[in-house]
């Protein structure tokens, strides 16, 4: 599966913008790192993770998946 790279630019480049979308303090997102990770088995991209500093005392990571295409199967009701 391919990230939606577009939304990993947006994010990388303005990353407040995905702390507002989560209610969050934009501002917060200056300490974070952002990066697209995959997870094995099957290969899993996700678009991208919002990892907090070793030193934080919060150490909450945010994971960013975007869903362009109708699945029916990806939320359940």
């Amino acid at each position: 599966m391919r990230r939606d790279a577009i939304f990993y630019a947006i994010f990388k480049r303005v990353p407040g913008l995905f702390f507002e979308l989560v209610e969050q303090p934009p501002a917060e997102a200056a300490s974070y790192r952002f990066e697209s990770v995959e997870v094995k088995e099957p290969t899993f991209r996700i678009d991208g993770v919002f990892l907090p500093p070793p030193d934080a005392t919060s150490q909450t990571i945010f994971f960013a998946e975007v869903q362009f295409q109708k699945d029916e199967l990806l939320y359940h009701l």
